[in-house]
């Protein structure tokens, strides 16, 4: 079997497709009084949906970035940490992630700082002062680190030797070298994949409805258990991530071949 080939002449017919669906679904969305109402609550999550969204991805790219850098470090005992970080989290399931964070880690995190504060001669906190947004925030942040930090390892690692190499010649520090010569070169590899993460991200948001935290998704299940319209309440919840997912699927190609272009042009 060949290598996949990229058909630029392909009309892009799932789009039209997607599109054709998403009018159906907003014109049943303006037209019909229940959907008005339904798309008014929900619209209440869409802001937390994003908030946890944009949060979580800029911690766990950051987490993600000194990750990639431990693995690469000269010192064996910081590479082992990382790669056991990464292959720990990327082992377990988000949503258990989720729960262990909200009801194992955050209590954990209350009792130290407690035990700190009774040091300081500050006041101490409850559990139960943790927001759960936060607990979700957190859990997100850990689970995606460890993926990203491999999408950062692997455009590190991208950058050919030489160019490392010839900004030694030159008497550049370890710090100048990646900041001016390999992180450059190397965000051009990461950043397709980075925002595959930050696509996934967006649905992956939605399990924080399982600790209760109002997003989307909880606000959809809240409601559908209320009026009993689950197809026309879930319709409007899957429009919400459609719209929210394609468009930013969309943003990320139009990118991709800008970056192409730049690359040859």
């Amino acid at each position: 079997m060949g290598p996949i080939r990229e058909n630029k002449e392909d009309f892009p017919w799932w789009l039209v497709v997607v599109l054709a669906i998403g009018v159906y679904l907003g014109w049943q969305v303006v037209s019909d009084d229940l959907y008005v109402q339904i798309l008014g609550t929900l619209t209440k999550g869409v802001r937390l949906t994003i908030f946890v969204t944009l949060v979580s991805f800029v911690l766990a790219s950051g987490l993600g970035l000194l990750l990639a850098v431990g693995a690469g470090s000269k010192y064996l005992v910081i590479r082992q940490l990382c790669r056991f970080y990464v292959e720990v989290v990327r082992g377990v399931p988000i949503i258990v992630l989720l729960l262990y964070v909200a009801f194992a880690l955050a209590p954990a995190l209350v009792e130290f700082y407690n035990y700190l504060a009774n040091l300081l001669g500050l006041d101490p906190i409850r559990t139960r002062q943790f927001p759960l947004l936060w607990r979700a925030i957190i859990a997100l942040m850990v689970a995606y680190s460890a993926f990203i930090s491999e999408v950062f390892r692997a455009g590190l690692q991208s950058v050919d030797k030489g160019q490392i190499e010839a900004a030694q010649a030159l008497g550049l520090s370890r710090w100048q070298r990646f900041r001016l010569v390999v992180f450059p070169q190397a965000i051009r590899t990461i950043l397709p994949p980075l925002g595959n993460d930050f696509v996934a991200l967006v649905k992956d948001s939605s399990l924080v409805s399982v600790l209760g935290v109002l997003d989307v998704t909880q606000l959809g299940k809240v409601t559908a258990a209320s009026n009993f319209r689950y197809f026309e309440t879930y319709n409007v919840v899957a429009l919400i991530y459609l719209t929210m997912t394609i468009g930013l699927s969309l943003l990320l190609r139009r990118l991709e071949r800008h970056m192409r272009r730049k690359d040859f042009g």
